[in-house]
């Protein structure tokens, strides 16, 4: 029984398909990936130290802001410590020193949302510093001192959102 022309012209193309599928199936392997290379501690860069310091600065300038009633300016030195504050804490071990800054400028950010009534947000706030202080290790009485504000913090917001 013979195919008709059109037919053949399937079964042809159909067995260039399987074929390209066969040879497909006998090429090597791929080459193995490159070695991941092992990303450098930020801790121990250059820049990190410095940082540290520089937001512990930012951080005191904002409160004397804060304290002179100069809360527009305290916020927009706030708001650029956030930055800094993201890539000293990006590193899998923060340093003591830039977990304090860090938490120091959460401190004040919430302090100036429960201030504006942004009861929500300032808990939020204030609930990092919880989360930061209690699994910190080892536990020093400043840590505990600082879980403790961070605590009485959220406990204040508690309060006027339920007021």
């Amino acid at each position: 029984m013979t195919l008709p022309a059109s037919m053949r012209w399937i079964v042809m193309i159909l067995g260039v398909m399987m074929l390209g599928v066969l040879l497909a199936g006998c090429a090597p392997a791929p080459a193995p990936a490159p070695a991941a290379k092992v990303a450098a501690d930020p801790v121990t860069e250059e820049w990190y130290a410095p940082a540290t310091a520089e937001l512990a600065v930012m951080n005191r300038q904002a409160e004397g802001l804060l304290r002179d009633g100069k809360s527009a300016q305290a916020a927009a030195l706030i708001t650029k410590g956030q930055a800094l504050a993201g890539r000293l804490l990006a590193a899998p071990r923060p340093t003591l020193g830039a977990m304090e800054a860090a938490s120091d400028l959460d401190q004040l950010y919430a302090g100036m949302l429960l201030g504006n009534r942004n009861y929500g947000w300032a808990r939020l706030s204030f609930q990092k510093n919880v989360s930061r202080w209690k699994n910190w290790r080892p536990q020093t009485e400043e840590t505990a001192r600082r879980l403790k504000l961070a605590r009485d913090g959220i406990a204040e917001c508690d309060r006027r959102i339920g007021q």
